[in-house]
């Protein structure tokens, strides 16, 4: 989640389209008019401007000319990669934090090897810029069959590929439509918070051009704007909906991520005493120190009581949802359209009626709170249900550690400058049910989730963090089965000097998977995983690595990690490879009753 942002920086990503009528530019001291104003230097004066002040990148032949003119911005951060899926990856992660990230990648060879991961920000809403490399503009003329191409006469694949994955394409192969290409393209990922596909042929990067001989003017985008009368309307309409009911309840998912709508969101909250409550891969979107919380609604896997209130409820306010197979536990919740009120980008639906449209996420809210009238009655239900948590209790010397110790001890950990990021897989439901100081942050990939994502992602958000917030640590919770497809990137990590704390979960295998449909498939090759690390450092970087096999051991090794600032600390814990949290078996066995329905007309396809 961004936090706030300082005097210098860019707020680009906590002013999204739709939730601003002006955007905020960086105010960095751009290199002035010079014969070094080219096309690459332009392109990095833009990501500058635009706050993305890191590229994740990986060198290959059509894009080297460009890289060097990238170079030449002494305010655009360039991170070298050791493959291209896991820089898309750090893109990612950076979006995350600054709102906007930036990969550079060759043609073909580097280009499919970093889809994977542009679909995944364009499936968590990320305004990720690819930019990529390509044929010298001479050849699409020339009947020529080129290297890294699939072996035909035209160089359209990359671009017909990257058209399922971006909200734009531009193709820049003639040097006088660069500027208004570029600016076409960075726009349409800041308004529509999706990654964009920028494509330069590899004989352009350092020309100059009459558009490029003159610092930038400052960035203005257009935004969306909210129909007063549908305003209007919505609010009356809710009122009337919420004037009836006995107990609402507040929902916030996703997509209240901008500052803006989360600042609305708590507004809501505060004027209407509604319980709040939010969706996994929300969490810590709201305040959870804030006496309405009232935790995680994830249906049969929710937090204690959370379900309940929120099923038994007669009007939720869902704000900002995003409802998948995941999220809603293989379709098996209880709350109905006909008892929601949506709120959604630029439209609202009153429980499964009427319909308004070109209404901003955050006016509504904001309009709302200037209305609504208080009702605890939520609240005060939620408060009669609930019971205190309890931690596991303390083990022995020599007994093997359980997964939800490892967590008891991870909770403790965490300070208001903490950002938790955690992998795909039982990371997830363990670290859901941390409860986040104030001020810490939290990162998952649930609607993707592409296990392998959070090396990358652990990587762009330290770069990000470093930038911006240089006091805050970065802990990620990543299995093993998850860390072998990414592992590399560590290097990386090391290479630059960034210092998470990474708890590697060695438990053999892929445990969610297991939970879902188990099979020899889901188990792997046991790593010395230590040792790997060792291997990536190679006398060169800040490392600290422990292994931990009992809670002894564990809580030695945190009380050291989080004394080791600018140190990358691994450590890896060791579990039995059933041990994984009640949540995980249960959604488990859920999502994969959705996963074998069987066709219509062949029995059962409830």
């Amino acid at each position: 989640m961004e936090g706030s942002h300082p005097a210098d920086t860019a707020v680009v990503g906590d002013q999204p389209s739709g939730d601003a009528q002006t955007y905020t530019v960086h105010k960095r001291k751009i290199p002035p008019s010079s014969a070094d104003a080219n096309l690459g230097v332009h392109i990095a004066n833009r990501l500058v401007e635009i706050g993305c002040t890191t590229c994740f990148a990986v060198p290959g032949d059509f894009n080297l000319l460009l890289l060097d003119q990238l170079l030449k911005q002494p305010e655009l951060d360039m991170v070298w990669c050791c493959n291209e899926l896991n820089a898309g990856y750090a893109a990612d992660g950076y979006a995350r934090k600054r709102g906007v990230g930036c990969v550079c990648v060759t043609f073909c060879v580097g280009g499919f090897s970093v889809i994977n991961a542009v679909a995944g920000a364009y499936s968590e809403d990320l305004p990720v810029i690819v930019i990529s490399g390509g044929p010298n503009s001479q050849d699409h003329a020339s009947n020529h069959i080129l290297h890294h191409t699939t072996g035909f006469n035209e160089y359209g694949q990359q671009l017909r590929a990257f058209k399922e994955c971006t909200c734009c394409q531009v193709v820049i192969q003639h040097i006088e439509d660069a500027h208004m290409l570029l600016d076409s393209a960075i726009s349409e990922a800041l308004l529509r918070r999706k990654p964009v596909y920028i494509e330069v042929a590899c004989n352009l990067a350092d020309l100059t051009h009459p558009s490029f001989a003159r610092p930038p003017v400052p960035y203005a985008l257009k935004t969306d704007h909210t129909n007063q009368a549908s305003l209007d309307s919505a609010v009356e309409a809710a009122l009337a909906h919420l004037g009836k009911a006995v107990k609402p309840v507040l929902l916030a998912g996703v997509r209240t991520r901008p500052a803006r709508t989360r600042a609305a969101m708590l507004r809501l909250a505060n004027a209407s005493k509604y319980p709040v409550a939010v969706m996994p891969d929300a969490k810590g979107m709201f305040p959870e120190d804030h006496q309405q919380y009232i935790g995680m609604y994830w249906g049969a896997v929710s937090s204690p009581c959370t379900c309940e209130v929120v099923e038994s409820s007669d009007v939720v306010i869902c704000v900002g949802g995003v409802w998948t197979d995941y999220s809603t536990v293989g379709y098996s919740l209880l709350l109905k359209p006909e008892k929601m009120i949506r709120v959604d980008n630029n439209r609202v639906t009153i429980c499964n009626g009427p319909t308004f449209g070109c209404v901003v996420m955050a006016d509504f809210l904001e309009a709302l709170a200037a209305k609504v009238t208080a009702n605890e009655t939520g609240l005060t239900m939620y408060k009669r249900i609930v019971l205190p948590t309890t931690e596991p209790l303390k083990q022995g010397d020599g007994e093997m550690l359980r997964t939800n110790v490892l967590f008891k001890h991870i909770q403790h950990m965490l300070t208001p400058t903490t950002s938790l990021i955690s992998e795909v897989g039982d990371s997830w439901f363990n670290t859901l049910k941390l409860k986040l100081p104030p001020g810490a942050e939290y990162e998952l990939q649930m609607r993707y989730g592409s296990i392998g994502w959070s090396v990358g992602a652990v990587l762009g958000y330290c770069c990000a963090e470093r930038q911006s917030h240089p006091d805050r640590r970065v802990v990620a919770c990543i299995g093993d089965g998850s860390f072998q497809m990414t592992a590399q990137e560590v290097s990386t990590m090391l290479r630059y000097g960034v210092d998470p704390i990474i708890f590697l979960i060695n438990n053999g295998g892929y445990t969610i998977e297991v939970e879902i449909h188990d099979g020899p498939y889901n188990v792997i090759k046991n790593w010395d995983y230590t040792g790997f690390v060792r291997a990536l450092h190679n006398g060169d970087g800040n490392l600290w690595t422990a292994e931990a096999r009992t809670e002894p051991e564990l809580e030695s090794a945190i009380a050291e990690a989080v004394q080791r600032r600018g140190q990358l600390c691994f450590i890896m814990v060791v579990t039995h490879r059933d041990d994984c949290s009640k949540e995980l078996l249960e959604w488990g066995s859920r999502v994969a009753a959705a996963n074998s329905r069987k066709p219509y007309g062949t029995g059962d396809h409830h």
